[in-house]
């Protein structure tokens, strides 16, 4: 009975800290509606990238396949927080590209492409040339690059703060709720014991911390109430 006891215990808490992390992903994929808005109101991308999301769409796309049964069985979690991310970056994409002058709208056409044919080949790859467990191991290994990548974009924002001394584009709540996010997957890897999902977002949640404490350092030198940044690097 105990051990049916204790691995009941162990069942729901991963559960939970899955269940916590998909809660933290949706307010960082809900992050950039103001930005949108923005463009949809003045009907322009005026100086705004879309790289971002072209980024964030292959993140999604290849971690949800990382957590498909045909690659990785149990870490269901994982995939319905990357098609819920996959939608989101799909629809802010759709939008960038309507609004987005002739020679922009042709370029995001293109990376769109191009996100479309990496993933048919890790598909095809995956599927076509590998075993199970080569195929986890493959997989496994680009959403640790893939992941740990989004995770360091915030570097280029704690930079700013440093040489600005100043959280203007660095709000309280994204960096929170990043921190939060990558603890919660942290927490689940290690539950379901895979190193593929609890070193990336160990890292992550060490980011998120950095982040953090310099929101702290510097919001109580500067006094100043940071505002939400038009883009958000990790969207």
């Amino acid at each position: 009975m105990l051990p049916t006891r204790l691995s009941s215990v162990y069942l729901g808490f991963s559960t939970a800290a899955g269940i916590a992390g998909n809660i933290f992903a949706f307010v960082l994929f809900v992050s950039p509606l103001p930005t949108f808005k923005r463009i949809i109101r003045n009907k322009s991308t005026e100086q705004f990238s879309g790289l971002p999301y072209i980024y964030a769409l292959l993140n999604c796309l290849i971690c949800l396949w990382y957590a498909m049964p045909v690659v990785k069985t149990g870490i269901i979690l994982v995939a319905t927080v990357n098609s819920f991310g996959a939608v989101f970056q799909l629809v802010y994409l759709s939008i960038f590209i309507t609004y987005a002058e002739r020679a922009t709208k042709l370029r995001m056409l293109g990376f769109i492409g191009a996100v479309a044919v990496i993933f048919a080949f890790v598909v095809f790859v995956s599927l076509g040339l590998l075993e199970y467990d080569e195929r986890q191991t493959f997989v496994g290994y680009l959403s640790v690059a893939s992941l740990i990548s989004m995770f360091a974009s915030p570097l280029f924002i704690i930079k700013l703060v440093i040489k600005t001394r100043s959280v203007e584009f660095m709000p309280f709540n994204l960096s929170f709720a990043t921190f939060l996010m990558s603890l919660s997957f942290s927490a689940y890897g290690v539950f379901k014991e895979d190193p593929f999902l609890y070193i990336p977002n160990g890292i992550g949640t060490i980011l998120g911390l950095v982040q953090l404490a310099l929101y702290s350092y510097y919001s109580n030198i500067s006094g100043e109430d940071s505002r939400e940044p038009l883009i958000v690097s990790y969207a």
